[in-house]
């Protein structure tokens, strides 16, 4: 077969499927950019996609083919699906067309399959100025017959854009099948079935606002049609509405809401039937983003109402041009905003709240509805606070305490304060004694209805005052003077109190405290022993107490024991109660012992004449033990009064009997005696020549009258107490005894006799030289006169010495005898070895006046030393 005849059948049925007579050829109504595959797809520049998953076959009538006989004959492009997976795909490529009027494409094409099942899909592409595949613009699914169907594509894409059509076959899952195509034409006329778009215009919104495309078409009514909106890329957009003009002419509408920059891409209307399919060209959808500035306003000035900004609005994010420029602002804890429109590159907020914090935003639009882009980024700021409105009521007092003062005052809120910090601060001040004063401001806490002011002065007018202050000024409330309340007062000073000690009372005084605290009601003083020098007295009594009035600082009290120490707590009292209590220990004075009576009672047991012994009772410590008993010896004077012993003074200075010689005392210890020596009465012989205790008891004198005193000493610390009586009294003899010398004398005696009679021996010597010379020459019978006188003389001097012998012996007698209490072993020595003596003056008490006298006419006592004899005669 030639290939006229075999393109004769093909060119049959073609014009038989085809709606319109086949002229093109004839009479040049066919485009460049058909095909009918005679000499395969090449010929009629046909390309397979390099990237598809396989390949268009051409079926050539003049060639042997593999498809089954009920397949059409002649040439034309086929798919066999059941050699290929599902969902794998084959794109034929038409050439790029640039077409400058309208046009229409048609082409046949048949799904087959010998059992009837879905060979696959045929799809139809139109890709525009070689961008995105975009979804199909039509497409037919399953088995459509044996017979060759037409459809035709009206194609609204004009020059300068380009476009090219794809026809796409997709493998179904039945794999069994086939999907031919074959004579396409590009006609220069409209297509009869499938309407025409007119040029769809791009669409500019901006971003938050709903994006409408109008798609306006030409042909038949098209209602039934299926309609969309098609993205390049991305998913196709339902139609919303769709309103006929005229018999020829309908638009659909397609809205897509809120459109963001996500949204911006090319969009073309589709329509679709069984006969065809319409599409438009490629429209924009441009979504402008309104704009929004980079930085927040610049804060340049700032007061308690008013807030001076720059609104840095030059540099923007998003789409100009910007028409209107605007300052947002509101309170950070507010929900209100208010906007002001402005007109320069600077702005003042007026009317504003005093330290109120706020947000402030500039707002830019640009053209369009929807053109006010977001608020840019905030500036947070605050305004200065405002000086307080006035003055702090006047303050009440809640309570009133010793030491605290409780003030309410009303709730200082912002419409009083101006300012959301601010301090409100009591302020104080007060005298007490001695000028003192003190002033104070304390800080309280704002919120809080009531404040206290502690660690006040009781009993003092204080003055308050409340002060508010913020960072602009302060405000001052009038003084309130308030008393606070009394208090237990304070302790009695320590060094004011002075305790003056008797032996059985205490004179206590004291001061007020320096705290009083309130007006003194009364002092109490508790008192009780807490020891004593006297072990008799009880020291574990209760305390006694006793009450004085509010204006006494001093008390005595009476019948204490002597020796005994007292604590005393002293404390103060107001209605409020006592104070705290100052302690002080205070000693009685200790008393001198209690002797035994001796009036009315000799307590002399034997005397004699250089002696007497008495009876000696112990006696009663009071207030501290006895420490010693001491035997006093004193002389009678005959020119002295008698001392009455229950009136007397003890003898407080102890005098030896060689003290009292020398030193002229008219009294001598005798004796001192421990106590632990007189448990019991006992006799004591005062004059027995021994020592107690460092003291010599001489023989007395018995030309001497003597009283004998018996004294008790107690002595703590630095306290000596003396208690003494007079126990015996001897009396001067009345005849002088044989031989025997006043032992009192003759201490010193025998020394003056010595010096004396050395003395006038020498004078006698040179009154007899001088008397010789001078009557030298008297007679024979005046010196015979003077022989005699002198042989009288010395039998004068014997008998003296005779005299003196006789005494000393008798003052030997007298030495023997000895006491009958010893206290301690006693010296014995005689009078005459064991004292030294010494020269008295002439009105020693103790010693005898003695004066030369001539030998003859008065008694005389003589000793001899060795071959030297003194003669001395008592007056």
């Amino acid at each position: 077969m030639d290939v006229a005849a075999a393109a004769l059948p093909a060119f049959v049925a073609l014009w038989f499927l085809s709606p319109w007579p086949l002229l093109g050829s004839v009479q040049g109504q066919f485009s460049a950019g058909g095909c009918t595959f005679d000499d395969g797809p090449g010929a009629c520049d046909y390309h397979q996609d390099l990237y598809d998953d396989f390949e268009w076959v051409h079926v050539s009538a003049q060639e042997p083919h593999y498809l089954p006989p009920e397949m059409p004959q002649g040439s034309y492009m086929v798919v066999d699906s059941s050699n290929h997976d599902p969902g794998e795909k084959a794109r034929l490529q038409l050439p790029t067309m640039k077409e400058n009027d309208t046009h229409c494409i048609d082409f046949s094409y048949l799904l087959y399959s010998q059992k009837g099942l879905n060979p696959g899909t045929l799809n139809i592409l139109v890709r525009v100025n070689k961008g995105p595949l975009a979804n199909p613009i039509w497409n037919v699914t399953g088995f459509t017959g044996r017979d060759w169907l037409r459809a035709e594509l009206a194609v609204s894409t004009f020059w300068p854009n380009e476009y090219q059509v794809i026809f796409e076959a997709e493998v179904s899952g039945g794999r069994s099948g086939y999907i031919a195509i074959d004579d396409i034409q590009v006609l220069s006329y409209p297509c009869d079935k499938s309407p025409h778009f007119l040029r769809l215009g791009d669409v500019e919104v901006n971003a938050g606002q709903n994006a409408t495309f109008q798609c306006i078409a030409t042909g038949r009514d098209a209602v039934h049609n299926k309609l969309w909106l098609q993205r390049r890329n991305g998913e196709d957009i339902p139609v919303a509405q769709t309103k006929n003009i005229n018999h020829r002419r309908f638009a659909a509408s397609f809205r897509l809401q809120e459109v963001t920059k996500t949204d911006q891409d090319l969009y073309r209307c589709v329509t679709q039937s069984e006969r065809g399919s319409g599409v438009s060209n490629f429209a924009q959808l441009i979504v402008r983003e309104p704009p929004r500035p980079i930085a927040p306003p610049q804060l340049l000035g700032v007061g308690p109402t008013y807030l001076l900004i720059q609104l840095n609005a030059n540099s923007i994010i998003g789409d100009g041009p910007i028409i209107l420029k605007e300052v947002e602002y509101r309170m950070t804890s507010g929900s209100w905003t208010e906007t002001h429109a402005v007109n320069a590159p600077t702005y003042k907020l007026w009317h504003l709240d005093p330290d109120t914090e706020y947000e402030i935003r500039v707002l830019l639009t640009r053209p369009g509805e929807g053109g006010t882009g977001l608020p840019g980024p905030p500036l947070i700021t605050r305004t200065k606070c405002a000086e307080p409105m006035r003055t702090p009521k006047t303050l009440k007092i809640a309570e009133i305490q010793a030491r605290r003062i409780a003030v309410d005052w009303e709730s200082l809120g912002y419409n009083i304060t101006r300012c959301h910090t601010f301090n409100v601060t009591i302020c104080y001040h007060y005298f007490r004694g001695h000028n003192e004063s003190r002033a104070d401001c304390l800080d309280m806490d704002p919120k809080a209805p009531q404040h206290v002011v502690n660690h006040l002065p009781p009993y003092t007018n204080v003055s308050l005052k409340m002060i508010l202050t913020n960072p602009e000024g302060r405000k001052e409330s009038e003084e309130t003077i308030i008393q606070t309340d009394e208090d237990v007062p304070g302790p009695v000073p320590v060094k004011s109190l002075q305790g003056t000690s008797f032996e059985n009372k205490i004179f206590l005084n004291w001061k007020e405290p320096l705290e009083p605290n309130g007006i003194i009601t009364q002092y109490e003083v508790s008192y009780s022993s807490i020891r004593s020098f006297d072990p008799a007295v009880p020291v574990a009594g209760p305390p006694q107490t006793v009450s004085n009035l509010w204006n006494s600082t001093h008390h005595v009290f009476m019948h204490l024991h002597p020796g005994t120490t007292y604590q005393f707590f002293i404390r103060a009292s107001t209605v409020k109660g006592f104070g705290p209590a100052t302690a002080i220990n205070v000693t009685t004075n200790i008393s001198a012992p209690t002797l035994p009576d001796y009036e009315g009672v000799d307590a002399s047991l034997n005397e004699t004449a250089t002696t007497i012994t008495v009876l000696l009772r112990p006696a009663q410590a009071k207030g501290a033990p006895i420490s010693a008993y001491q035997i006093v010896v004193e002389q009678l004077h005959p020119h002295r009064t008698k001392r009455e012993a229950g009136a007397m003074e003890c003898y407080q200075v102890p005098v030896t009997y060689q003290n009292a010689l020398s030193g002229g005392a008219p009294y001598y210890f005798a004796a001192e005696l421990p106590p632990g020596n007189l448990p019991e009465p006992a006799p004591f012989t005062v004059g027995d020549n021994r020592t107690y205790k460092g003291f010599w008891n001489p023989p007395l004198a018995p030309r001497k009258g003597y009283n004998i005193y018996f004294q008790a000493m107690s002595s703590v610390e630095k306290e000596t107490k003396t208690q003494c009586v007079r126990i015996a009294t001897k009396a001067a003899a009345t005849e002088e005894p044989e031989v025997i010398p006043d032992p009192a004398k003759q201490t010193d005696r025998v020394v003056k006799i010595a010096g004396i009679s050395a003395g006038i021996l020498v004078f006698i010597l040179l009154l007899l030289v001088v008397i010789v010379i001078v009557k030298k020459r008297r007679s024979y019978y005046s010196y015979s006169y003077y022989l005699k006188l002198a042989k009288k003389r010395k039998d004068a001097m014997g008998n003296t010495r005779q005299e003196m012998t006789h005494m000393v012996n008798a003052m030997d007698r007298s030495y023997a005898d000895q006491s009958t209490l010893h206290a301690e072993d006693p010296l014995s020595l005689t009078f005459m070895d064991q004292h030294n003596f010494s020269p008295r003056l002439p009105n020693d008490p103790l010693v005898p006046t003695a004066v030369l006298v001539p030998i003859t006419g008065r008694k005389s006592v003589c000793h001899g030393d060795n071959n030297s004899f003194f003669a001395i005669s008592y007056l």
